[in-house]
């Protein structure tokens, strides 16, 4: 008689041991390595969706030498009026080399530190690129659009870079963004940080040196010509070639990063009437590896406009810190 290997062991990570083991910090710093290390957004595939009761079905895999992954999510657009979390699932991380599954771990979390740690570690590169004389401090005026779990998050996200930020959160429903503070005001890491809502949401725009979008809005929510000449604008609230956060008239006076060229180019509708076919295969906008390896230069009196849909490389990354964290601390 033969006998059989024994199986591996699979891990679970819960969402308070991800959280634990994936500090912003660590996940920013794990992003820019995987990209200088020669991780190209380009050669992540496309996302996966399907129709779920109530809203879709999202499946993200992704592989790298050592570990592979896939992402199994579902997307509830009306959860957070019940009170639940718009994004659930789950991340199983596998093996490279077997093929064998390793780990599982809870997905609402893991996006929600994932997506803030990507965008940072866009406005992260785009402060250090500013034109002689628009160097952005530690202190910055920040404005964020949302008051969901993404738009606290990217706060709690912009503090590792800049500590002494003022922010200022404009929202929908002023009892969420009530709400929203007041939750930021009562978190140990935010404490002693201002947030505020505007009373005048123009000129917060026109004031802001970092606008950051968390929105699910399917059209503009602000004037872009009203934004500062060289001023950072973050949009990743949204996903598909019919909605997006931002206008014409900001996407045509920016300097324009994206997380992936073809990931933007199938799914994102910020840049979907400014860039035709003829203009991604002749002009294409710079991606996020191209930022992080200073490949990228910015235009005084121009804003920075950068803006991303969500790939699955970036999980992988992430779920494969959170895994080497617990295994090889």
């Amino acid at each position: 008689m033969t006998s059989t290997p024994a199986a591996q062991s699979v891990e679970f990570f819960s969402a308070d041991e991800v959280r634990e083991l994936l500090s912003f910090e660590t996940a920013i710093n794990a992003l820019e390595v995987a990209l200088r290390d020669g991780l190209s957004p380009e050669s992540d595939g496309p996302r996966l969706f399907a129709d779920a009761p109530n809203g879709e079905f999202l499946l993200m895999p992704a592989q790298s030498g050592t570990f592979s992954g896939v992402k199994a999510l579902t997307i509830a657009p009306e959860n957070p009026e019940r009170g639940l979390e718009k994004i659930q699932g789950l991340y199983l991380l596998y093996s490279s080399d077997t093929l064998a599954p390793i780990a599982v771990m809870e997905g609402s979390c893991l996006t929600a530190i994932r997506t803030p740690s990507v965008t940072l570690t866009a406005v992260r590169h785009l402060a250090r690129l500013a034109p002689a004389g628009a160097e952005l401090g530690t202190d910055p005026r920040i404005l964020v659009f949302g008051a969901g779990t993404q738009a606290i998050e990217h706060i709690r996200a912009a503090l590792v870079d800049f500590p002494d930020a003022t922010f200022e959160v404009i929202g929908r429903r002023p009892e969420r963004v009530a709400a929203m503070i007041a939750e930021l005001g009562a978190r140990a890491a935010t404490a002693g940080v201002s947030v505020v809502a505007p009373a005048d949401h123009d000129g917060a725009v026109s004031a802001a040196d970092i606008i950051i979008l968390t929105t699910t809005s399917t059209s503009p929510v602000f004037d872009g010509s009203l934004v500062g000449a060289n001023a950072i604008v973050a949009a990743t609230g949204t996903h598909g070639l019919d909605a997006r956060e931002v206008d014409d008239a900001l996407v045509r006076r920016a300097d324009v990063v994206v997380e992936g060229r073809g990931s933007a180019r199938r799914e994102n509708g910020n840049l979907a009437t400014t860039y035709d076919d003829a203009a991604w295969e002749s002009a294409p906008p710079a991606n996020l590896q191209d930022l992080v390896l200073g490949n990228f230069t910015r235009t005084s009196d121009r804003p920075a406009f950068y803006t991303g849909v969500g790939m699955s490389w970036e999980d992988l990354v992430c779920a494969s810190a959170v895994y080497t964290a617990r295994t090889h601390p």
